[in-house]
């Protein structure tokens, strides 16, 4: 397996304010894979995508990507991983304001050992015509798309995406599961996505459900439904 979590626990606070957010985890996910995490608000669902993304450190228990247990990592080599296996994908996009969609395409393909062709993605994500234009002159979908290609410029092998339709209407969410689909099945990129939407679980190759911290229940999907014939 490309990823497993075997036993993670993490907690925030001290003392008596100390709190356990994630309550003994393990999960496996193959390399490929599109993965759904289900949940309520507080089951643990992004607090378990930022110990993947190595943005938080892990309190107990061992998390292996790509054969590497970042429970183990010490911070400059956690960098690294950040920079040369992921690619981040969030509900606000955090696109910087004052550079144009190909300059922020650009900064993702800064970060990369072998990064993909800026133009190649402007074209493939609809954005050739947008690439001149700023954040701000974007439609939200727009601002995703650019959000994605930034994701992928640096070629990741893991896609770690948090709520990424979130705050989009339903044509422009699917629009943009479509091409999570596409990015999946061309470039092989391992796909992590929290939703609370759970009609894009029949998507994904393998879908987990959170609750109080744990991973209730695991399914994989024998018969993937296409991002374009989702409904809710």
């Amino acid at each position: 397996m490309y990823l497993q979590a075997n036993s993670i626990e993490k907690y925030y606070g001290d003392k008596e304010a100390r709190v356990q957010v994630l309550r003994g985890i393990s999960c496996e996910i193959a390399q490929g894979e599109i993965c759904v995490l289900l949940g309520p608000s507080g089951s643990g669902k992004s607090t378990l995508l930022n110990l993947i993304g190595g943005i938080e450190h892990i309190d107990k228990g061992e998390l292996l990507v790509g054969g590497k247990d970042l429970a183990k990592l010490p911070d400059k080599e956690l960098a690294l991983y950040r920079r040369s296996t992921l690619g981040f994908i969030f509900q606000s996009y955090h696109l910087v304001g004052n550079l144009s969609v190909k300059e922020n395409i650009e900064s993702g393909a800064y970060l990369g050992r072998h990064p993909k062709s800026v133009d190649e993605l402007l074209k493939r994500l609809g954005l050739s015509q947008h690439q001149n234009k700023y954040p701000n002159q974007l439609s939200g979908g727009q601002q995703q798309r650019c959000a994605i290609g930034r994701a992928l410029a640096k070629n990741p092998e893991l896609l770690l995406c948090d709520e990424p339709t979130g705050a989009l209407d339903y044509h422009t969410s699917k629009d943009i599961l479509r091409l999570l689909e596409e990015i999946n099945r061309d470039y092989k990129t391992t796909v992590i996505l929290v939703t609370h939407n759970a009609a894009i679980a029949a998507m994904a190759h393998r879908v987990m459900w959170l609750k109080d911290g744990r991973v209730i229940e695991v399914r994989c999907n024998a018969q993937r439904v296409t991002a374009e014939a989702l409904e809710w």
